[in-house]
């Protein structure tokens, strides 16, 4: 049984240049079209330091201390990898939508920027888009660039924790 939602037009594939997996379309995507929803149960952020690395590399922030940790380790929806130019975005906490059209043959993406504020997924970004960051920090999202590029494609949280950082710095 899936717990997540994994749209029909993907398929996830061997990638070992990106942990292992990757979701690639197999057909076109349409801006906007419902990519992926996540499942799982909720953890806090000291329950997430206990589980596995693994497991804790298929989390998703969904709140300042809360987190939505997998059941198993094969929901497909789970391997969508980070990008630093990205062609998805989150709606709401947990559903993935497409931010442009989604080729044939293209990895489908999302920038953890969109979603995490915490330490514990951290990593040196190789993406080499134009846009790659270097690094992935939990402070990416206060980033007053990416506030642009993805506006109305960060999660909820995120959304309302960068509206009241903009409005403490102006």
């Amino acid at each position: 049984m899936r717990i997540g939602y994994l749209s029909g037009k993907m398929e996830v594939v061997e990638n070992p240049n990106k942990g292992g997996k990757a979701v690639m379309a197999k057909h076109l995507i349409r801006k906007d079209e419902l990519v992926a929803i996540w499942g799982g149960f909720i953890v806090n952020y000291q329950q997430l330091r206990e589980l596995t690395e693994e497991e804790q590399g298929h989390t998703v922030q969904v709140s300042d201390d809360f987190f939505l940790a997998p059941l198993t380790m094969d929901e497909p929806a789970d391997f969508i990898n980070h990008s630093c130019d990205p062609n998805c975005g989150v709606q709401g906490q947990i559903i993935l939508v497409a931010m442009r059209d989604i080729q044939l043959g293209e990895e489908v993406t999302f920038d953890y920027a969109m979603t995490d504020s915490s330490p514990f997924d951290e990593f040196d970004c190789g993406c080499a888009s134009p846009y790659c960051r270097g690094k992935v920090t939990r402070d990416d999202w206060k980033l007053p660039d990416l506030w642009q590029r993805y506006e109305g494609y960060f999660s909820t949280y995120l959304g309302n924790r960068i509206s009241k950082f903009r409005r403490s710095i102006d």
